[in-house]
């Protein structure tokens, strides 16, 4: 399996390729093949791993980036 996972601006982390996603006890969610998914990073989605856009109606900021020192 081989996955990328690039964080929006303000938004979810979308996953891209071929990957699984498995709740805590390893149960994989059904997902559509070759699909990408967006997962929540402001912690309000009512679907959670999943985005639900809630991110936009709480003001979720990130400041993630990678250090200039690795680019």
């Amino acid at each position: 399996m081989s996955a990328t996972l690039t964080p929006g601006e303000n938004g979810p982390i979308q996953v891209s390729g071929d990957f699984t996603v498995t709740d805590a006890d390893g149960t994989a969610y059904p997902l559509e093949a070759g699909k990408d998914v967006y997962l929540c990073r402001c912690g309000q989605s009512g679907n959670k791993p999943f985005c639900d856009g809630s991110h936009k109606r709480v003001g979720f900021v990130a400041d993630e980036r990678v250090p200039s020192a690795t680019k």
